[in-house]
């Protein structure tokens, strides 16, 4: 499994590229606020900008303190996110030890479920996918052979 990761955020310029291709391709609305991936300043007006996203936590703290399981561990981390079953209670927004799922109680619920579909879309290649850390310490021929016994 692989995850989101923003190893040269020195290079944001706040565009919201990122956060405008979440909300459009995976919630099909055009408002970064309806996003999993979330960009604000860190202090400056044109520099120094920071990524607010999903650490892909396992166990994922948002998925323990859902009472409807609208949240459920993914393997390897993260989570799976199913909105029909969320009641908006704030719960896992307020589990969330990096503030990274966003609900306002008249709208679903927004987290990043580590698709990788925001990434071709920063224009100063900012994101990248990566192997989750689990995944990293297995080496490259664990994880494949992990995959092949998999049906």
């Amino acid at each position: 499994m692989k995850i989101l990761t923003t190893p040269r955020m020195e290079r944001c310029i706040g565009c919201n590229s990122c956060s405008l291709a979440c909300a459009r391709q995976m919630h099909k609305k055009l408002s970064w606020l309806a996003s999993g991936i979330r960009i604000i300043s860190s202090g400056g007006m044109s520099t120094g900008f920071e990524a607010k996203i999903c650490l892909a936590c396992n166990p994922a703290p948002c998925a323990e303190a859902c009472p409807t399981d609208a949240f459920s561990q993914r393997r390897g981390g993260g989570v799976i996110v199913k909105k029909k079953l969320c009641i908006r209670c704030g719960e896992c927004a307020a589990a969330c030890p990096v503030d990274a799922v966003y609900l306002d109680h008249d709208t679903e619920p927004f987290v990043c479920i580590h698709c990788g579909r925001c990434v071709p879309f920063c224009p100063h290649d900012c994101l990248e996918m990566r192997p989750s850390p689990r995944e990293a310490q297995a080496g490259p021929e664990k994880t494949s052979r992990a995959k092949e016994a998999t049906p």
